[in-house]
């Protein structure tokens, strides 16, 4: 039986025959942010401002060349399509800065929960050294302890009398 070509075929799915447009998401948000950070600033309202002006100035001054009479409904109409698409590109790039922000706050409190675990570790480890250093003997421990086994001890002498001894120096009473 000769092979059925692959679109005639009912044990295939058919092939898409739809044009599908793929965009960039990431690419998609930067321009947004960059419009959304244009649209806040005074070099924006300075060029919006003389735009306005001039468009009103011609279409009220400049009698032959007026596109848009007096109650400017072309203007207005300008004004609403600007704000329709200004609207969603300014919340577009202030969830991409909440979700930024997001990720900064996630970061931060792992480091500050680090933060703490390395404090409480050093802290914990400071308290066993001085623990330790308390059960450690020191020279004045020590000396007392040798200086009460001497005299316990008969026939020693303490390092004072025999210095004493040595330079003559007798023990008075």
């Amino acid at each position: 039986m000769p092979e059925l070509l692959t679109h005639r075929r009912l044990d295939q799915p058919r092939a898409e025959r739809r044009l599908t447009v793929s965009f960039d998401p990431e690419m998609f948000g930067r321009f947004s942010e960059r419009i959304a950070r244009f649209l806040g600033t005074g070099k924006f309202l300075f060029w919006m401002t003389v735009l306005v002006i001039s468009w009103i100035a011609v279409n009220l001054l400049a009698v032959g060349y007026a596109w848009d009479p007096y109650p400017f409904i072309l203007l207005n109409l300008c004004f609403s399509t600007q704000a329709s698409y200004a609207a969603p590109l300014i919340l577009l790039a202030q969830n991409r800065q909440d979700d930024r922000d997001r990720v900064s706050l996630e970061e931060d409190r792992a480091r500050a929960e680090q933060t703490k675990a390395d404090t409480d570790y050093l802290a914990r480890e400071l308290a066993a050294l001085r623990l330790a250093i308390g059960e450690v003997a020191t020279r004045d421990y020590i000396r007392g302890e040798l200086d009460r086994l001497r005299e316990e001890i008969p026939g020693l002498e303490s390092p004072q009398e025999k210095r004493r001894a040595r330079t003559g120096r007798g023990h008075t009473s």
